[in-house]
C-alpha cells in the first residue's frame, strides 16, 4: 500500500475544483491512482470544508453547502480576484 503525502493528495483535489473541474476518471487515467482513491480523497476533502463538486462535470451538482463554502471563500475578494 503506497501512501502519498497530504500535499500530494491536496494538489490532485485542487484538480478536481473549479476552475479546472477535473473529473475522476481523467485524473485516474493519467496519475495510475484507483477512482476509489480519489473518490475517498474527495470525501474527505468535502468532510473538512474543501468545497469540491461532489459529481464528475457531466452531471456536475453542487449542493447547497458547496455553494455556501464558496460564498464564503470568496466573500473578501476584490472585483480584480473574482474575475
Amino acid at each position: 500500500m503506497t501512501r502519498y503525502s497530504e500535499e500530494f493528495k491536496y494538489t490532485i483535489i485542487k484538480r478536481m475544483m473549479p476552475p479546472q473541474n477535473e473529473s475522476v476518471s481523467a485524473i485516474s487515467r493519467e496519475t495510475g491512482l484507483s477512482e476509489a482513491t480519489l473518490h475517498s480523497w474527495k470525501k474527505k476533502a468535502r468532510a473538512n470544508g474543501i468545497a469540491v463538486p461532489g459529481g464528475e462535470p457531466e452531471v456536475e451538482k453542487w449542493s447547497t453547502q458547496d455553494k455556501f463554502l464558496i460564498v464564503v471563500e470568496t466573500a473578501s475578494f476584490s472585483e480584480i480576484e473574482m474575475a
